[in-house]
């Protein structure tokens, strides 16, 4: 008898809390409900695209390592954006 194991992709147990012009939110939102996604799986999606852009590979759950070309900071430059 073969023994199934589950793997999980990514475990969703932490909150990142975001403050936005509340237009803008509520424009987000409309057009998260347009495709049939809420905007915590846009968000997902578009943090993990950012991820893999900077890692210049896919990313897998347990990758954790900085990128190693960056500076001291683990690859990440801070920079103020414009508030919009």
């Amino acid at each position: 008898m073969k023994s199934t194991q589950v793997v999980r992709l990514e475990e969703r147990t932490a909150r990142l809390t975001v403050l936005i012009d509340p237009r803008k939110k509520a424009l987000f939102e409309r057009l998260c409900a347009e495709e049939d996604l809420t905007s915590s799986q846009v968000v997902r999606r578009m943090i993990r695209a950012y991820v893999e852009e900077r890692l210049g590979r896919p990313w897998v759950p347990g990758d954790e390592d900085p990128v190693s070309d960056g500076p001291a900071t683990g690859g990440v430059t801070k920079r103020r954006a414009s508030r919009s």
